[in-house]
C-alpha cells in the first residue's frame, strides 16, 4: 500500500490500532494514537530503513521507550512492508510475534526490545555512541512517554547523551498529560520539561505533536546542531482521532468494543477525507 503523505499515513495507522486493539481485546489506545503522528512521519518520511533487509548495518534506529504503544509501532512496520498487516490482528494472541511489548527477537524492523519505563533511552544512548564511535552517519529516533519522565534512569541517560555529545539522538516526548494513574502533574509534577532537559545539555524544542510540518521542521533543526542531543517535546492528545478517547484517563488500556470500534473508524475516516 503506497502513501503519498505522512498524513494519509498516519490516518491508516489509527485504522490499524483500532482494529487491532480490537480484536486483541485488550491493549493500550491512548497512548498508541497520541504518538501515532510522531512514528507515522519517521517511518513514511525520514528513517532510513529497508523492509527487505530489516537488519542493514546503516538503517537508522527507532527505540520506542514507551513500549506499551506498541500498536503504533506494529501499525509503522506493517505498512512500511515489514510483515503482512493482516498479521496486526494477532496482537497479543498466544504464539505471535507480536506481543504487548515490542520484542527485538521476533518483529522484523523492531531494533529493542522495550517496556519497563525508564529504560528504552538509555538504550537509545548506547545505540548512538556506537554509531559516533564507529563514525556512522545514521540517526537514533527514540520516543518517550511524558509519564516516564518519572523514571530516574531517564535523567542518567540524559547525562550521558549530553556528556558524550550525541548529536545524532534525536529524542520526542509524547507529552500527552495522562498516565495510568491520571494527569502527570498530579502523578508526579516533572514540569518544566523543556527547561529540565536544556539545563541536563540537550538541544530542546517544543511542538504540536500532531503536525506533520512541525514535526519535520524539528527534525531538520536538530539534525543542524553539533555536539548536543535532540529532545522535541510534542504536544499531543491522549487518544487522537477518536473523539469519545481523547483526553480521557480511562482509554489508557482499554480496548475497544466492536461497536465502539465501529464509531472510531468512521470518525478516522472523515477526517482523513478532509
Amino acid at each position: 500500500m503506497e502513501f503519498t503523505t505522512s498524513t494519509a499515513f498516519a490516518a491508516e495507522m489509527r485504522c490499524q490500532i483500532i482494529k487491532m486493539l480490537t480484536a486483541s481485546g485488550s491493549g493500550h489506545p491512548g497512548g498508541s494514537l497520541s504518538a501515532t503522528d510522531i512514528i507515522a512521519h519517521l517511518y513514511h518520511t525520514e528513517m532510513h530503513v529497508d523492509p527487505a533487509e530489516p537488519q542493514m548495518a546503516d538503517r537508522d534506529r527507532f527505540v520506542l521507550c514507551k513500549g506499551h504503544a506498541a500498536p503504533a509501532l506494529y501499525a509503522a512496520l506493517a505498512l512500511r512492508g515489514f510483515f503482512p498487516a493482516d498479521d496486526l490482528l494477532d496482537l497479543r494472541k498466544y504464539g505471535s510475534k507480536l506481543q504487548g511489548h515490542p520484542d527485538m527477537k521476533k518483529v522484523p524492523g523492531v531494533d529493542m526490545s522495550t517496556g519497563s519505563l525508564g529504560q528504552g533511552l538509555s538504550a537509545a544512548c548506547g545505540m548512538a555512541l556506537a554509531g559516533k564511535l564507529n563514525a556512522s552517519e545514521r540517526y537514533v529516533y527514540a520516543v518517550c512517554g511524558d509519564g516516564e519522565m518519572e523514571e530516574g534512569q531517564v535523567w542518567e541517560a540524559a547525562m550521558f547523551a549530553a556528556h558524550y555529545k550525541l548529536d545524532k539522538l534525536i529524542a520526542f516526548l509524547d507529552m500527552n498529560g495522562l498516565q495510568i494513574d491520571g494527569p502527570t502533574e498530579q502523578v508526579m509534577n516533572v514540569a518544566p520539561l523543556d527547561a529540565k532537559w536544556e539545563a541536563f545539555g540537550w538541544h530542546v524544542q517544543v511542538i504540536d505533536g500532531h503536525d506533520h510540518a512541525a514535526i519535520a521542521a524539528a527534525i531538520a533543526a536538530a539534525k543542524a546542531v553539533e555536539g548536543q542531543p535532540s529532545m522535541i517535546i510534542c504536544k499531543t492528545v491522549k487518544g487522537k482521532g477518536v473523539s469519545f478517547m481523547e483526553n480521557q484517563v480511562g482509554w489508557h488500556g482499554v480496548a475497544p468494543k466492536p461497536e465502539q470500534a465501529e464509531q472510531a473508524l468512521a470518525e478516522i475516516a472523515k477526517e482523513a477525507s478532509k
